[in-house]
Order: structure tokens, then sequence, then C-alpha cells
């Protein structure tokens, strides 16, 4: 999977380097690299990389507001957000915005390999020491028993930001029964219907997913 292009933007030169000589030698393909948040989004526009891995807070554009226009726009890169935040608010909001992976900065280079094979594969790459220090697996295990096969299946597209219609291609079932079942699994689940909370939950929860 190291042929995937991919950009890198951080405003500490040192920490931007670093990560840039790491990639490098492991022989991942970096098509691009800046220090603002202007930078980084006018590389995804330009050069519409595979993945980004971007430093949450750069001068003049955030990681998360990268995100965010990407998305309202229509770009398919795959956004890694590198934060040295712990906040389980930009936790969440990451996955609000179909974020691919969301690693803590002082681990960075220790999971970034993971994590970029990860999300090559269209698998969220959630770095489990971040879900361990904010807690949030532990009150929803037990939900993953209540679901059926068909329900997991189902989840673990959605964590891949499948659509309903996509879903039903690809498990060769119809339209109606994707909407049923995700019916059923936000009931199961105890979900907010109208939010994004489904997706959420997914993504959290994708590696335990079969």
């Amino acid at each position: 999977m190291r042929h995937q292009s991919i950009i890198t933007a951080d405003d500490h030169p040192l920490l931007l380097k670093g990560l840039n000589d790491f990639l490098i030698e492991k022989k991942y393909n970096i098509v691009g690299s800046g220090s603002t948040g202007r930078e980084a989004y006018n590389l995804i526009t330009k050069l519409k990389p595979d993945i980004a891995i971007l430093d949450i807070q750069m001068p003049f554009m955030s990681g998360l507001e990268i995100a965010k226009k990407c998305k309202t726009n229509g770009l398919h890169t795959k956004i890694v957000l590198i934060t040295l935040h712990k906040e389980k608010e930009l936790y969440n909001k990451a996955q609000e915005l179909n974020i691919f992976g969301y690693i803590l900065k002082e681990f960075a280079i220790e999971e970034i390999e993971n994590c970029i094979d990860t999300v090559s594969q269209g698998e969220p790459y959630f770095s489990q020491k971040i879900t361990d220090m904010l807690n949030v697996n532990a009150a929803d295990d037990e939900a993953l028993n209540v679901l059926t096969p068909s329900e997991k299946k189902i989840l673990k597209l959605i964590a891949r930001n499948k659509t309903n219609k996509e879903i039903a291609s690809l498990l060769f079932i119809s339209y109606r029964t994707v909407e049923k079942h995700r019916s059923n699994i936000i009931h199961k689940l105890n979900l907010e219907p109208k939010t994004n909370s489904l997706l959420s939950w997914a993504k959290e929860h994708h590696d335990k997913l079969q």
C-alpha cells in the first residue's frame, strides 16, 4: 500500500521534517508538504492525494476545518489527524467529519505505519491508545453482543463510509433491507436516529466488527 500518494502538514518544522524523513525512509509516496492549514488544503485540491496527514491545529485552518471543506466539496482524500489534544469532544467531531485516522502526536512515529496501511485499505484507524484514554469503548462493548452477523457486516461497511446504496450492492440485498437493518441497529444501540451517531459508533468499534 506504499504507492498511495500522501501529503503532510504541520506548523512545527522539526516535527514535520521528522515525520517526512521517517515516511520517506519507509518508502511511502510523499507528494507534498505544508506548514499551514491553507497550504495543506491547497495541496489537497491541487494534487488530490489518497491520504493527507495533518496536524489538528495549524494557522489559517485547522485539520478539522480542512476535513469539513473536503467533505463539503466532495474531495475524496482520506484525512488522518495527528493531535496533542485528548479531549473527547475533538475525537467525536473527527468521527462526525468522516476522518479516517486519528492518532496522538506522542505516539505518531510508533503508529503511523499501521495507520497508513489500514487507511489505505479503506478501513478507519482510531488509535487504541486514545480510545483507551477516553474510555470510549468500555460502555458500549456489550452492545455488540445484541447485533446479528448481518447487522455487524452493515456496521463495518458504514465505518468505511459506504452509503446505503453501496451497502445494498455489496451485500446483494435491497436498499429497503439496508434501511431496515440501520433502523434496527440504531434501536438496539439506543442511538439518536437523526445524527451521525451510528457512523461514530461504527468507527469506534470497527476493529471488533466481523
